[in-house]
């Protein structure tokens, strides 16, 4: 599968603005509300849960929904990489940062995309803008009721305080249509980059409005970070949705300058894998009294390793690793397939 430099150029991005979320410096300036460190909080993450949506839709056929053989083997590679990713996502969970790691619920998300891998584009969206509506009152009420019991480790996945999977799967299923689009037209970069400002204005000037005139409870219509809500969701979508469009055109006009980006973008999972080991050798500090030194050390650092490793060795090595291991369980899924299908004489 051919590597788009754009869709690169937007995960690198996302990777960087989940790391300057996690150790960049607090600032205290009046524009924007809670200063730029705030524009890193919970926006990075959806543009990175929806480029996933983006992936999932080219690994299984981009705009050519892959059918028969092809569409099985898809479906196992989606479904090992997600079991992949959930057990990584624990481990690093098991070291204690303080760190939400999204990576458990990124595979959590995975199976149900694999569910959808067929759904057309109308459908996709259908089913996006259904988790966005109905998903954040549905996870208010269960967390209240379930988070309580002895199933809250499995419970907390799908709802969550941080990266709840019955409302961030809207995300995904939002980049799993753009994934059925051509990624490379730019009338599609155009529309893009429309219906993220529009979503933009609908997410948090449709808050401010529900808030300050309508009088809704803060609960359901703030758009802070990580709250959740259905105008976070969609400002959040708005936001991905302007800088997907952006890096495409911009990846195709300069893609050398871009190539060091890129190659975070490349390596994501391993970038974002290998700073929050970071986290947890240099200690809590870095994220509890973080500072513009620290901040810039990690994303040059970042940039550096990523850009040598995939300029020599190619695909990072946890990109390896899920590319090897769920390559060659499709393969043996597929061997399978064949073997059921009956003998047709013609």
């Amino acid at each position: 599968m051919r590597r788009i430099v754009g869709v690169d150029v937007a995960r690198g991005l996302a990777v960087l603005g989940m790391m300057t979320a996690h150790v960049g410096p607090d600032d205290h300036v009046p524009f924007p509300p809670g200063g730029f460190a705030q524009l890193a909080d919970g926006r990075p993450a959806s543009l990175f849960v929806v480029l996933a949506g983006v992936s999932l839709a080219l690994l299984s056929g981009g705009r050519d929904v892959a059918t028969g053989t092809r569409l099985v083997q898809a479906r196992v590679r989606v479904l090992v990489r997600a079991l992949l990713l959930l057990g990584l996502g624990e481990l690093l969970v098991l070291l204690g940062t303080p760190v939400a790691v999204i990576l458990p619920t990124y595979g959590l998300m995975f199976t149900f995309g694999c569910i959808a891998l067929r759904w057309s584009r109308p459908a996709l969206l259908l089913g996006a803008a259904t988790f966005a509506l109905l998903g954040p009152p549905l996870v208010q009420a269960l967390a209240a009721l379930l988070l309580r019991g002895p199933l809250n480790q499995v419970v907390d996945l799908a709802v969550g305080h941080y990266y709840p999977a019955l409302v961030w799967t809207a995300y995904l299923l939002v980049g799993m249509a753009v994934g059925r689009s051509d990624l490379r037209s730019p009338h599609l970069r155009a529309a893009g980059a429309l219906a993220g400002i529009s979503l933009v204005v609908l997410g948090h000037g449709g808050s401010w409005v529900a808030r300050a005139v309508l009088g809704w409870p803060e609960r359901l219509a703030t758009s802070a970070p990580h709250s959740s809500t259905t105008f976070e969701v969609v400002g959040n979508t708005g936001v991905a949705l302007l800088v997907l469009a952006g890096a495409l055109a911009a990846g195709d006009r300069w893609p050398r300058a871009l190539a060091p980006l890129a190659a975070v973008g490349s390596l994501a999972l391993t970038a974002y894998t290998v700073h929050v080991l970071a986290i947890a050798v240099l200690g809590d500090v870095v994220v509890r009294q973080p500072t513009v030194a620290g901040w810039l050390a990690f994303l040059g650092t970042t940039v550096a390793l990523c850009w040598l490793w995939a300029s020599t060795v190619g695909r990072g090595p946890f990109e390896w690793l899920l590319h090897r291991v769920s390559t060659a369980a499709a393969d043996v899924g597929a061997r399978d397939e064949q073997k059921e299908e009956p003998t047709r004489v013609g």
